[in-house]
């Protein structure tokens, strides 16, 4: 009974389009599906000596079977990597991936690349299945996209999310650095895996390590445009007037930042004050530009790389703002729509994200992008406090030292 059960198992590991060799499938636990198949050799090798020595009869012969067909898919795979260079650029879409692709913006971002039949988005989620219910919820052909697990507030996370990435033989043309956690009516700092505040953490310190981490997978694409692109925002830039609605982004001397925000040692805010939950994401914005831009200062010449930020416009209705209080969540949207005029739809401003990934119109690095009513778009400028080339190397010098890079 044991030996039939562990063929039915193969059975289910073993089927034929689920061990086709391109790295494009559907991937399980952040590995491509040829690699479970290889495992599934192995195991169904041990089961047919397990079924002759039993006596186990015609269990025995379907088990010997199924593995001749695993065999011969597994050793099949490996002609894709005999396929000449120009037939594998014809033949495979461009890879971007996307952080916080389960929802919102990234969500939006993803099933509009994917319409696009240009490229393959790996999904990089914190929570698998969400992702996954979301890719079938905006009806993502299967095989057009890859679920892998990340969590930004760990640093270790990050290292593992690099690894399978590189695991599953995938090019890289593009990164969007998307993901974002706010709290704004929380009282005290919560804190990451490493001790970080959890904002700063997640949206400027996580981000920062993986981009680094990636960096010569981009460089390596062949892709003629291959992009890393820093979501930004317009409570980060104090020459707007969303920018100037109080608490105001400010990194001061970036004294929390360089103790380590861990509200023991330093102040849990990078500009060493009291606590407060709005002005921590927006501090992380303000770092999320900053970083764009001495991406493009340090690498883009030497690498080809475009580096850019945006502002895809107000996405009232977004989950970002779940941590809000009732009120403001009932009257923000309307007011953005009506008043302001500067409500921007989730599948809006997807399509304007995936226009940073993929326009040739919009491929000049060290710019942040935004869009007018009539959704054109255009280079805005920053503020000074987003902008300043000396901020902006202490900021990228004191996350190399947190991260571990330095």
């Amino acid at each position: 009974m044991a030996a039939m059960a562990n063929c039915a198992v193969v059975s289910h590991l073993a089927p034929k389009e689920k061990l086709a060799s391109s790295s494009m499938e559907v991937a399980f636990l952040g590995l491509p599906l040829h690699n479970h198949g290889q495992r599934a050799v192995r195991v169904a090798s041990k089961y047919i000596s397990s079924c002759s020595n039993s006596n186990c009869g015609s269990q025995a012969l379907k088990c010997q079977s199924m593995a001749h067909s695993i065999r011969a898919n597994a050793v099949a795979a490996p002609v894709e990597t005999m396929k000449s260079a120009e037939e594998k650029k014809t033949s495979t879409k461009s890879v971007c991936i996307i952080t916080g692709a389960s929802s919102g913006l990234g969500l939006a971002t993803t099933k509009a690349l994917v319409d696009s039949g240009e490229f393959h988005v790996v999904m990089a989620c914190r929570d698998f299945l969400k992702a996954e219910k979301a890719a079938k919820s905006v009806g993502l052909p299967k095989g057009s996209y890859t679920v892998m697990h990340l969590d930004l507030a760990s640093l270790e996370s990050v290292r593992q999310f690099v690894k399978n990435f590189r695991s599953s033989g995938m090019p890289l043309d593009a990164l969007v650095c998307n993901a974002a956690v706010y709290f704004p009516t929380a009282k005290e700092p919560t804190y990451s895996a490493e001790g970080f505040e959890l904002s700063v953490a997640t949206n400027h310190l996580g981000h920062f390590l993986l981009a680094r981490l990636l960096l010569e997978d981009l460089e390596k694409s062949e892709s003629k445009s291959k992009r890393l692109i820093i979501v930004g925002s317009i409570t980060g830039n104090t020459n707007t007037l969303a920018g100037n609605v109080p608490p105001k982004a400010n990194l001061g001397d970036c004294r929390g930042l360089s103790g380590g925000l861990n509200g023991v040692t330093s102040s849990p805010m990078i500009d060493g004050g009291a606590f407060d939950g709005a002005k921590a994401y927006k501090d992380s914005k303000v770092c999320n530009m900053l970083t764009m831009q001495e991406f493009h200062r340090r690498y883009h010449e030497k690498t080809g790389i475009t580096f850019s930020s945006l502002y895809p416009g107000c996405i009232a209705t977004t989950g970002l703002f779940r941590s809000h209080i009732p009120l403001f969540r009932a009257l923000f949207p309307p007011f953005q729509k009506y008043i302001t005029k500067g409500f921007v739809s989730e599948e809006e401003s997807g399509k304007r994200l995936a226009q940073v990934v993929q326009d040739s119109s919009l491929s000049k690095s060290g710019v942040y992008w935004s869009w007018n009513n009539d959704s054109s778009s255009f280079e805005n400028v920053l503020s000074e406090e987003a902008s300043d080339e000396a901020k902006a190397k202490k900021v990228w010098e004191l996350s190399e030292k947190l991260v571990g890079l330095a």
